[in-house]
């Protein structure tokens, strides 16, 4: 079994999906398809049960991935030992970024690393986070941004700048002129929310504890991104919460919204870097953060 067999193998595990497996492997799934078959001739015997709607591993198929992986690992290892000879802000870097951090952040970050590495062009990837730690440990990505706080053994999370939330509401709104917003208030509000498994849509449940009472979010509506929650806002569909990177660009802009604080201690995330133990390249890493730290994110303030 070769090396891209096994990560073949290790992506339809965590996908579940031969199509899904087969994109973030970056071939098509015919050829993930032949490389399954080849393998289980080899084994005599099935890694995964394919139904009409899903993939499920069999016993044997866990215990195979389980090794893969730590092959996988081993050879990122490997890599890393060759790659620590070289000039480490020359080459790509691997980058993962979060849905709800990307569209705000990258229009800044990648010319503010240019100008800290013209040497290290940026292979990037949008995901949600239970996704890019798998890629992560892997060796498919480098270095990812994501929400913290985040801890897990082999890995290093740093914390770059923390950003305020806000609520965003109908220019129509009884609250369209109002200076600020208690989070309490929010019950009973037709809340507009990302779907389940993002992780921003958690950090606004914890940040307003009385939207985790039962009923609480009976009126809530579910958005694919924050720009298409920003659109059902302009609507009038709801009022919404937002990190001030995607919020506050829309004041003076956006005539259908209104942007407004919270009352007294404002909710916030804390995005930072999270990258491998045994990565060789910690330069490369302090120039993403240096570079993060320069760009003027609106509502955003840099953890020391």
């Amino acid at each position: 079994m070769t090396l891209t067999e096994m990560r073949y193998i290790v992506a339809l595990a965590r996908e579940r999906h031969f199509g899904k497996a087969a994109d973030a492997c970056h071939v098509s799934q015919p050829t993930l398809s032949v490389a399954l078959k080849k393998v289980e001739g080899q084994l005599g015997s099935a890694l995964f049960e394919r139904g009409a709607s899903d993939v499920r591993i069999t016993p044997l198929g866990e215990r195979i991935v389980a090794q893969a992986r730590r092959v996988l690992e081993e050879a990122v290892r490997l890599e890393e030992i060759a790659e620590a000879t070289g000039d480490p802000l020359s080459g790509q870097l691997r980058v993962g970024i979060i849905y709800t951090i990307a569209p705000y952040l990258l229009p800044q970050l990648i010319p503010a690393l240019n100008r800290e590495a013209p040497k290290m062009p940026l292979f990037l990837k949008e995901d949600f986070t239970a996704n890019l730690i798998p890629a992560l440990k892997a060796g498919e990505l480098d270095v990812i941004v994501i929400a913290l706080p985040f801890a897990e053994p082999g890995l290093v999370a740093q914390p770059v700048y923390d950003e305020a939330f806000r609520v965003v509401v109908p220019a129509t709104h009884p609250w369209a002129r109002r200076t600020e917003v208690n989070g309490d208030e929010l019950d009973g509000q037709n809340l507009l929310l990302l779907g389940q498994g993002n992780c921003f849509r958690d950090q606004v449940l914890e940040s307003c504890p009385r939207l985790n009472a039962p009923d609480a979010l009976e009126h809530s509506l579910e958005g694919s991104s924050l720009e298409t929650i920003r659109h059902m806002v302009a609507s009038g569909a709801g009022v919404a919460v937002m990190p001030s990177t995607a919020a506050d660009p829309l004041m003076g802009k956006e005539a259908l919204v209104r942007v407004l604080p919270f009352a007294g201690s404002a909710p916030k995330r804390t995005v930072g870097l999270v990258w491998r133990v045994t990565f060789p390249r910690p330069q490369a890493i302090d120039a993403v953060r240096a570079a993060l730290l320069s760009c003027q994110l609106p509502g955003a303030s840099a953890v020391r």
